[in-house]
């Protein structure tokens, strides 16, 4: 693996200078694009160069490699928060900060970031250079927090709100996981006992000469087709079914058309709706304090909505309120966004405090959402329940029916 020497120019005007190793130039130049960083001149070095070099995976584990979760990201920004509050200086807390993470990746990036800020960048335009690393959000904040002297407030801001995103995540997952799983061990179930259990009574009923019942005879005839090459089939077409829908969903159209079908599900799609406008009103809530412009502060949001329908729904009242309309009748206008949080940020522009009634309005539905996680796992408990006693019961009935008959027939 040779080491490269890039020429760069920072985003404060400044030359700078890293070294890399790789294993080609090519390779070199993704791993600095990985960082943001366009190289102005990329040069070999011979072996042993002692300048400041930074080892970076390739090949297979640099596409393996992922960067740091939102938990694992709030937790960074409170703990430089608290460091930074202490007076502790910000390059000796990103340092000790550094040691601490165990994903390589975060751990080279705070090491970068801590080299950059001492050597006179700020610590916005230093997290820059890691966009995998720091997404927009943070960097918005975190510039905001520097020009406006209140680094440190900013930080906790910034740790509160993504412990908030996380959450409300989290909440989301283990409301579609529960049905989800317990649907996967009903029709495993399912599927153990047609494959392997129907067939060694079918053989039983079948030497006792006894004329099946029409229900088990068709539960056979089931059991018959699963284990012909029609399943092996039926598995094929489900694959080939499954990645088809996931290139679809890649494209652009096809993402809008599945998340908009997302929003249209019976209590799923109020309850991603309502996540949806928790979110964007806690995130445009924190950017408005922190002093980010409004304009940017959509461009952010619509990012981070993580649903194709309601991003473009923000990207058109972004256009509507640079042209002059008030935000509140500019997502009104768009009809994604629940009435009442619409009508709860009206009252906001009207009284000049948007920012504490966006965080009014994400209070009440981060409550709500957590009231139709309970309510729903309240009312899939009993359901799941039902489901998988139905279709063991199924099973076993076309099983006993027979035994019925022997009985009459012994009697």
């Amino acid at each position: 693996m040779a080491t490269y020497l890039a020429s760069y120019t920072s985003s404060r005007g400044q030359a700078r200078q890293l070294q890399i190793q790789a294993g080609s130039p090519e390779q070199a130049r993704r791993l600095l694009r990985r960082r943001g960083i366009r190289p102005t001149t990329l040069v070999a070095q011979p072996a042993g160069t002692s300048t400041r070099s930074e080892q970076a995976p390739s090949g297979l584990a640099a596409w393996l490699e992922q960067g740091p979760s939102v938990r694992e990201k709030a937790i960074l920004f409170n703990k430089l928060a608290a460091l930074v509050d202490s007076g502790i200086p910000i390059v000796r807390g990103l340092d000790l900060l550094a040691r601490q993470q165990k994903t390589g990746l975060f751990q080279r990036a705070l090491q970068a970031v801590s080299r950059e800020v001492n050597e006179g960048s700020s610590l916005g335009a230093a997290m820059r250079q890691w966009p995998k690393v720091f997404d927009r959000l943070s960097l918005a904040m975190v510039e905001a927090g520097e020009a406006g002297g209140v680094l440190d407030e900013t930080l906790k801001r910034l740790a509160s709100l993504l412990e908030t995103n996380a959450r409300l995540r989290n909440q989301i997952r283990s409301a579609l996981g529960y049905p989800i799983t317990v649907l996967m061990i009903a029709i495993s179930v399912f599927l153990g006992m047609t494959i392997f259990l129907i067939p060694t009574f079918a053989g039983v009923f079948k030497d006792l000469g006894t004329e099946l019942p029409p229900f088990t005879q068709m539960m056979v005839n089931l059991s018959t087709l699963m284990r012909s090459s029609f399943s092996l089939l039926l598995v094929i077409f489900l694959l080939l079914m499954f990645l088809v829908f996931r290139r679809h969903y890649a494209t652009a159209t096809g993402r809008l058309q599945v998340d908009a079908l997302a929003l249209r599900l019976p209590l799923f799609g109020d309850l991603i709706r309502k996540t949806a406008t928790a979110q964007f009103c806690r995130t445009l809530s924190s950017l408005s304090r922190a002093g980010v412009p409004i304009l940017i502060s959509l461009e952010i949001v619509r990012e981070a909505a993580g649903n194709a329908l309601i991003s473009a729904a923000i990207l058109s009242a972004r256009q509507d309120v640079l042209e002059g309309v008030p935000i509140s009748v500019a997502l009104a206008s768009q009809g994604v966004f629940p009435d009442m949080a619409t009508s709860m940020l009206e009252i906001g522009e009207e009284s000049g405090e948007l920012d504490v009634m966006l965080s009014k309005v994400a209070d009440f539905y981060e409550d709500e959402v957590s009231a139709t996680v309970k309510t729903m796992t309240s009312m899939l408990e009993p359901a799941m329940i039902v489901i998988v006693g139905g279709i063991v019961g199924s099973i076993l009935l076309s099983m006993y029916l027979p035994m019925f008959s022997i009985f009459d027939q012994i009697k």
